[in-house]
């Protein structure tokens, strides 16, 4: 069965007395979408943030293809494959589009000419491409969001980790985005993702991870989940129960 593309171990992240992520393991298989959810404060973000490499753990290692990554540097976890998206967006103002793409493809592609073809790739998997010449500032907050999706795959990653993608997008622009990641997923990339939009975590997810107060409290299928008297209790609301 190989080894998952992620293990968490026993991942905590202590800021001074705060437990913002407490004793945190989960495993992510090639080929799998899975979903992280919990209430805003819940940890997923500085999660997300000790798994790039911008935080070392206060204690738990972190495996990437069964290699120990555990406080390994954003800059090195990208040329081994981790790509990610931020929750606030911001693209190099001062350059296209294209030029935003280029800087990530220039980190795996070092010659201008191959950059600069892989980008255009890029720019046409997740149809941007007709706004390539653009300034990236003149982007709309959903070009903005595809934009960022483009950086991270630029980086070829094997894992991608999409923070929050749908925030602000109208039901349009979240069933393309949806399947966009549908998309990346079909070719071989494996995918972790932060989302507060309930149906897309349904109708995208193989497995849900849930998080309250830096402590996971559920995890497995979609529909389990969504069952779950905890989970139903700590984030969903009555609503959605089932």
């Amino acid at each position: 069965m190989g080894h998952p593309v992620l293990n968490v171990q026993s991942v905590t992240m202590a800021f001074g007395g705060l437990r913002a992520v407490d004793d945190v393991s989960f495993d992510v298989k090639p080929g799998e979408i899975v979903g992280l959810i919990g209430p805003n404060g819940a940890g997923k973000t500085t999660l997300f943030n000790v798994i790039s490499g911008y935080l070392k753990p206060t204690q738990g290692r972190i495996f990437f293809h069964g290699d120990d990554i555990t406080g390994k540097p954003p800059y090195d976890l990208a040329k081994i494959g981790i790509g990610r998206t931020f929750q606030i967006v911001k693209p190099f103002a001062g350059l296209s589009v294209l030029e935003n793409v280029m800087v990530a493809v220039l980190l795996k592609h070092p010659s201008k000419k191959n950059a600069e073809a892989n980008a255009h790739a890029v720019l046409e998997f997740t149809g941007l491409l007709d706004k390539a010449h653009m300034p990236a500032s003149s982007l709309t907050l959903p070009g903005r969001k595809r934009l960022e999706i483009a950086k991270a795959l630029a980086l070829e990653p094997s894992l991608l980790l999409l923070d929050e993608v749908m925030a602000g997008l109208n039901p349009t622009e979240v069933k393309e985005t949806t399947g966009l990641i549908q998309q990346v997923r079909d070719r071989g990339v494996t995918v972790l993702l932060i989302e507060h939009n309930m149906r897309v975590i349904m109708s995208l997810s193989h497995r849900v991870i849930v998080l309250n107060y830096g402590e996971k409290i559920a995890e497995g299928s979609p529909k389990e989940v969504a069952e779950n008297p905890l989970v139903i209790k700590a984030y969903l609301g009555e609503e959605m129960a089932v």
